[in-house]
């Protein structure tokens, strides 16, 4: 059973992992040029907040927030971001429910965005929005980073650094599991071949990138700070949800307390922090709550995205937990009495 559950963390991690290190490449290829179109229009900034915030991960909502700590987007923007985004959390149902995990993304991309214009509507800007701060993300600007420098690849493989060489080791392997059964769906179908062609993705940009991007960008950021945390949420949810779903009658207890249960998850969702969400995506997973409180509690939680904007304004900080909680409640509730 352990090694059951080990083997499950594994994949799911290295799933996380690989399409980190995705979008971190692309944002490094394209110097995060993208953010300026939410200057345009404040619609403009609903939608690409919301699709900055669909996309898994961290990164999205630490551009909004970069962009709303310098006043160029509104405090709607950064509500709308945050209901949309699901942490790393989005990765793990990807591997786990991607079915399903389509439609909570889409879901939360139209609340994040309806959410976003009334808050606009009801709170006058200059009673929210904070001064110009000096919050930045880390593009390494003073560094153009040539994320595919054609010449240096072979000497980069022939005298390859501990960092890459582990990368590589750690991906062939994975690749290897995929393609020998041991690790993934046990049939061939598009999720397993997804999972091959993003793996085979990542080992090109692991052989083929600088130094520089490798050091920072993958290591220092996706392989220390990330990926262990990722690891130990995901295999103890796994065991947790392994010893309540065997030993206690979990599903007849929800049911009967189905708004105890909701309440709970959207409260846990105000930490801000990837992994406690996890608990209510692995119990979801295995079927022992409905989908209505997974989305409450996705609309409250945002991993870690507000972390900057706790260390750049509390008053924006406790106002948007405030809002999205509410907007969790109103939604789970919706959804229940809906049901019934």
């Amino acid at each position: 059973m352990i090694i059951e559950i080990l083997k499950h963390a594994l994949m799911i991690t290295s799933f996380v992992f690989v399409m980190m290190l995705i979008i971190e490449y692309i944002n490094v290829q394209t110097k995060g040029d993208w953010q300026n179109s939410l200057k345009k229009s404040r619609w403009i900034q609903y939608i690409l907040a919301a699709f900055l915030g669909a996309m898994p991960g961290c990164l999205g909502a630490f551009t909004v927030v970069a962009l709303y700590s310098h006043n160029i987007v509104s405090f709607g923007a950064l509500v709308t971001v945050m209901i949309a985004t699901s942490g790393d959390e989005a990765y793990v149902m990807l591997s786990m429910f991607p079915g399903k995990t389509f439609l909570l993304i889409l879901i939360l991309f139209i609340v994040g965005i309806a959410a976003g214009f009334v808050t606009d509507t009801i709170f006058k800007p200059s009673s929210i929005m904070i001064k110009k701060l000096g919050h930045k993300l880390e593009f390494h600007d003073e560094d153009e980073c040539i994320c595919f420098p054609r010449a240096e690849i072979f000497s980069q493989l022939k005298d390859f650094t501990l960092q890459r060489g582990l990368l590589i080791i750690v991906l062939v392997i994975f690749i290897a599991g995929l393609t020998f059964n041991q690790l993934g769906p046990p049939k061939w179908n598009w999720i397993k071949i997804t999972l091959l062609i993003s793996s085979l993705s990542a080992l090109f940009i692991v052989s083929t990138v600088p130094e520089h991007f490798l050091e920072k960008h993958l290591w220092e950021h996706i392989v220390k700070v990330h990926a262990p945390r990722v690891f130990m949420w995901t295999f103890g949810a796994l065991l947790l949800m392994h010893f309540i779903t065997n030993y206690f009658e979990l599903g007849t207890w929800i049911k009967a307390n189905y708004l105890t249960v909701m309440l709970i998850a959207c409260l846990i969702g105000l930490i801000p922090e990837s992994g406690p969400h996890m608990i209510f995506v692995t119990l979801f997973a295995e079927g022992a709550i409905p989908f209505g409180i997974l989305l409450a509690s996705s609309i409250v939680q945002d991993g870690h995205g507000m972390l900057p904007l706790l260390a750049e304004s509390k008053r924006s900080f406790i106002s948007v937990k405030i809002i999205n909680l509410a907007v969790g409640l109103l939604v789970g509730l919706v959804y229940y009495f809906a049901r019934s």
